[in-house]
């Protein structure tokens, strides 16, 4: 009997790694080894078309000596510190408001979930015409009512809010996350908090956000992860102006690799992001492990 368990267990073990093994193999090809080999081209000088020569710690020292660096991190890290909580915030309140039963909510789901399903791309080229001074529809709008409307990504001064106010678009990914996270709180919850008179206010800190703290919280990882590796409205709409004020550090990245071949540079560069990106998510979780609430955490804390 004891052989026959053991025999049972080596081959749910084995189809385990059958099934699994497209998944280890395609990290261990098309991740673990590009980032080792990354890291070793990281302490070279290598312009792509020669051979990499040796330098040690070279590429690093050459990275944190150069404005452009901290300028393009203070431009990264305010993006985030901006687009993050206002993306996180508003996805809530639309979501509350689309977890009505009221007719035709179906409808209004679909349209708010597909613009995150455009290719961004195609977003940042509708949103250059959006933001275009001349004949775009926001500053056309201002003019009906007498206002001469900023330049927008045209504009050193406006043109990090612009994009922040672009990220906004992209809500209906959160928002569909915290659609299904609200209603799966007990509906119970809420008609005992009535029952007991408690507010609009009281039912949201202390049922709605406890119960969505899991999923907030992972929307606040990925959230801050990609914000960090913002490349595509710099590339397409700004090419990190103007004067720098749209310089990604992703877009200083490719800079670096493809467009003056300092390929060293850029992978030095890339495994500081990698830092960067640990070193935030570990304070995340610290920061928020003691607030958030699990059903099956007996005497979790409520958020």
């Amino acid at each position: 009997m004891i052989k026959l368990k053991m025999k049972a267990k080596t081959a749910d073990t084995l189809w385990f790694f059958v099934f699994a093994a497209p998944w280890i193999l395609g990290f261990i090809f098309l991740t673990l080894i590009p980032m080792a080999i990354s890291l070793h081209i990281s302490f070279t000088d290598w312009n792509i078309l020669s051979d990499p020569d040796w330098v040690g710690l070279v590429n690093y020292k050459t990275i944190f000596n150069d404005s452009l660096f901290y300028k393009s991190m203070k431009v990264t890290l305010s993006y985030t510190t901006l687009s993050v909580p206002l993306n996180i915030v508003l996805s809530i309140f639309v979501a509350m408001l689309l977890n009505n039963n009221l007719r035709g909510m179906k409808m209004f789901r679909t349209i708010f979930y597909l613009p995150a399903i455009v290719s961004g791309v195609v977003v940042a080229i509708v949103w250059l015409w959006i933001y275009n001074p001349d004949y775009g529809i926001i500053n056309s709008f201002l003019r009906i009512f007498g206002i001469q409307g900023p330049g927008w990504v045209y504009d050193e001064n406006w043109a990090l809010p612009s994009v922040v106010i672009m990220s906004l678009w992209g809500i209906g990914s959160n928002i569909v996350i915290y659609l299904a996270s609200l209603q799966s709180i007990s509906t119970e919850l809420y008609e005992a908090a009535s029952i007991d008179g408690a507010n609009f206010w009281n039912r949201l800190i202390k049922i709605t956000l406890p119960g969505m703290s899991p999923v907030l919280l992972f929307t606040l990882l990925t959230g801050i992860i990609n914000a960090l590796q913002t490349f595509t409205q710099a590339f397409v709409m700004t090419q990190g102006g103007p004067n720098n004020a749209t310089n990604f550090y992703a877009y200083y990245i490719y800079n670096n690799a493809f467009v003056w071949h300092k390929m060293g540079e850029a992978c030095a560069q890339a495994w500081i992001l990698f830092v960067v990106i640990f070193i935030l998510t570990f304070i995340t979780l610290k920061l928020t492990g003691g607030h958030v609430y699990y059903d099956s955490k007996e005497g979790g804390d409520i958020l």
